[in-house]
């Protein structure tokens, strides 16, 4: 029979298992009710404090890796990383575990120091965020566990790695039917960067949903980084193009911020000439004029739970492989 685990004792008690950490390590800052179920749930399950000592001394650095697979400066431009590192950090500084961010520029010969870096006893374990399929950063054989933002992007292995994701193609879904029960009839996509799985799962989304109402028309999709400048210069071409376009979905808050900008460029009206509807749901979508359309993916929630993930299996328990988060239309003025 299977020893239990730290995560065992979370779920029997039905807390996070930071919390149960907590509880195990004697930090202060637990209400006394959830520190009594937790206790009540290692002696159900016959976990001994000893397991705990066991677990802890396994962690031998400390330290946790938030590698970020993007160049410096998109760490400062693009809301979505501070807020993953929000819930990263919390999660981490509840249990006294120190985060080190590391970045993956795009040249391909950086990666080599990382992955060293990586095996090379600084770190217990990893998360990764930003993974693109042109220079995926090869983790497999790493002797550390490792656990992903966003499904992976290696071809045939994702079934074997740990991730965390958020329901893009669903979300993706929902804001096109918005923009398709406003009475929007030609419906365009500036669709995400197609070597990253959100941005090929939110673009499959859109594509089912105009599908599905007799519309889809590859004349109608461009392509942008997810950043702000991208979805700008799409909307543009797009305007040329099909000058009759009456709805626009960005799969991504930045972009849709751009997008605006053409639009009111151009003469267009937000939303009476042109509906809009972003993804994300960054603080910057309801600070836009008009306030924007979007649908939300629990970021913070994301990294904690990458996070909590990550401590179970470096205190020895299997893989979960893969957690999908709900997201949700927000809607506003734009859509």
């Amino acid at each position: 029979m299977l020893r239990p685990t730290l995560a065992d004792v979370a779920r029997a008690a039905g807390v996070s298992t930071a919390t149960a950490s907590r509880v195990l390590n004697g930090f202060p800052r637990v209400s006394p009710q959830r520190r009594k179920q937790v206790e009540s749930a290692m002696l159900a399950l016959g976990y001994a404090r000893q397991r705990a000592a066991r677990a802890t001394t396994s962690r031998q650095t400390g330290s946790i890796a938030l590698v970020v697979c993007e160049e410096v400066p998109r760490l400062f431009t693009d809301p979505y990383f501070p807020r993953i590192a929000a819930g990263v950090g919390r999660e981490l500084t509840a249990v006294g575990l120190q985060l080190v961010l590391l970045t993956v520029p795009a040249t391909d010969d950086y990666q080599e120091p990382v992955l060293r870096y990586l095996d090379g006893g600084h770190v217990d374990g990893a998360l990764v965020v930003g993974m693109h399929g042109r220079r995926p950063l090869d983790v497999g054989w790493l002797g550390i566990p490792v656990v992903f933002g966003g499904r992976p992007v290696q071809a045939g292995r994702s079934e074997r790695l740990s991730y965390v994701d958020a329901d893009n193609q669903g979300g993706a879904r929902l804001a096109t039917q918005r923009l398709l029960d406003g009475g929007r009839q030609t419906v365009a996509t500036i669709a995400g960067p197609q070597d990253m799985t959100a941005g090929v799962d939110r673009l499959l989304g859109y594509r089912q949903a105009v599908t599905r109402a007799g519309r889809y028309d590859d004349g109608l999709v461009v392509f942008g980084d997810f950043g702000q400048a991208s979805g700008d210069y799409a909307t543009s071409r797009l305007l040329s193009r099909r000058p009759d376009v009456d709805g626009i979905f960005a799969a991504s808050d930045m972009m849709a911020v751009g997008a605006l900008r053409a639009l009111r460029r151009a003469g267009r009206k937000v939303p009476e000439d042109v509906a809009v509807v972003g993804f994300d749901d960054l603080p910057i979508s309801s600070w836009t004029d008009p306030p924007l359309t979007t649908v939300r993916q629990p970021v913070e929630e994301m990294g904690a739970r990458m996070t909590g993930e990550l401590l179970a299996m470096i205190d020895g328990s299997p893989p979960r492989r893969c957690t999908v988060l709900d997201t949700q239309l927000v809607p506003r003025k734009s859509a």
